[in-house]
């Protein structure tokens, strides 16, 4: 299949299957391959029937000519602790349809939302106290990698979707657990909808206009952000200072929009509640939890590291051989020292021909310069502002010598003389 195809995801309900026939229709001419995605959430007694029913319909009109092929994946886990199920299903409903348009070299997915479905949305996210972005609601497209999501009837009224299903007679399923009152849109559209449109019969239209709005302003809050972010933000991470004499909106949609670069994702409004408040705070923490990742507070600076499986340790080796330039993985170190050659500034290479390997354990002495005094570990890496997640990996010693430290460098009793073939170290840990 080319690049030039298009996905749809179908679920076999009235609103995809009615994209997916209109698709089909306006694709055939223009010679678009169509690939049907379909996810099988495993949470409904009749997936596997509705998973059948939308295979079945995809081949029937395969066998009309239709430029059309079906592809499915089931969902794999659970919901993690505290997570709803409809946020776990949406997540993992996106990735597994990405894969799929991803394997089938399709470069845009159509989704069937339409207008009611983001007066509603908007609605939900101001009901759980969404800020603009929440607000926004749905785009009408998204780039995300190498896929285009497209909602092509986000603005269409779905009583037009319930004639175009009845003059094609295009069957489709009905889901029994949209009438299930524990999910709040459930709940939403059938008990608080219905009064909503008798005493405001504009309110699917007016809601999604807020909508867009709410996107526009939201655009110029990225914007803004993009700005402030320039002057506050670096390499080295958020700049408390300079970020603490923003105004408070500003700051606050700074730090949204700095935290969801560094996660992928947009922080909750109960972690930026906390944020705003600690962070500002004359005593606070210096580390907090974000999810999967970790954000850590160090000499005016905020920085977030993503927090890795932990593995199964694996036995440290004590002694490593280095004779040339190079990477030299270090097993159950946690990373890896890296060689290079240099003309001045360097260890003599023949002194990591058997280096060993030591973990600290207080006491030892560093030489900085050869102008200096040696000074304790502990006194080094504070007055070079090294945090202490950044002083791990270990000791390097020449027989008795203390040759490397991670975050300090090479001790300048061990300097090579000029002319010596000499190396420069350089401690890589994994990524966290």
């Amino acid at each position: 299949m080319s690049r030039s195809s298009l996905a749809v995801a179908y679920s076999g309900g009235r609103d995809s299957s009615a994209l997916l026939h209109a698709t089909l229709a306006a694709a055939a001419p223009l010679g678009l391959a169509v690939v049907a995605l379909h996810v099988h959430h495993g949470l409904n007694p009749q997936a596997d029937a509705w998973l059948a029913h939308c295979a079945a319909q995809c081949r029937r009109w395969a066998a009309r000519g239709r430029p059309i092929t079906f592809a499915h994946r089931r969902l794999a886990g659970a919901p993690q602790r505290g997570e709803s199920v409809e946020a776990w299903a949406r997540r993992e409903r996106y990735a597994a349809l990405q894969q799929m348009a991803e394997a089938h070299d399709a470069s845009i997915v159509l989704l069937a939302h339409h207008r009611r479905d983001q007066a509603e949305t908007l609605l939900l996210q101001a009901l759980r106290g969404a800020g603009v972005a929440g607000l926004a609601a749905m785009p009408a497209s998204a780039q995300r990698g190498n896929i285009t999501w497209a909602r092509p009837w986000l603005d269409v009224d779905p009583a037009r979707i319930d004639a175009y299903v009845r003059r094609h007679r295009l069957r489709h399923i009905d889901d029994g657990s949209n009438a299930d009152p524990r999910f709040a849109r459930n709940r939403l559209r059938l008990q608080v909808w219905p009064a909503l449109v008798e005493a405001f019969p504009d309110a699917q239209a007016a809601l999604a206009k807020s909508a867009l709005w709410a996107q526009e302003a939201r655009a110029c809050c990225d914007a803004l952000a993009a700005i402030d972010l320039t002057t506050i933000a670096d390499a080295r991470g958020l700049d408390l200072a300079a970020w603490s004499a923003l105004a408070p909106e500003r700051r606050s949609n700074a730090l949204r929009i700095w935290l969801k670069v560094q996660t992928g994702v947009a922080p909750s409004n109960a972690s930026m509640e906390r944020l705003l408040r600690e962070l500002t705070a004359s005593a606070s923490p210096a580390l907090w939890p974000l999810g999967g990742f970790e954000l850590r507070r160090y000499r005016g600076r905020l920085n977030c590291d993503e927090i890795a499986e932990p593995a199964a340790p694996a036995p440290r080796v004590s002694t490593v051989t280095m004779t040339r330039a190079g990477h030299y993985a270090l097993a159950g170190w946690g990373g890896s020292l890296r060689l290079r050659r240099v003309r001045q500034g360097g260890v003599a290479l023949d002194a990591l021909a058997q280096a060993r390997l030591v973990e600290r354990t207080g006491g030892e002495q560093f030489q900085s310069a050869p102008d200096r005094p040696p000074r304790s570990l502990k006194k080094q890496f504070q007055a070079r502002g090294v945090p202490q997640w950044n002083r791990q990996g270990p000791l390097v010693y020449d027989d008795a010598r203390l040759v490397f430290v991670p975050g300090l460098g090479i001790d300048a009793r061990v300097l090579a003389v000029p002319g010596q073939a000499q190396v420069s170290l350089e401690w890589i840990a994994d990524a966290r």
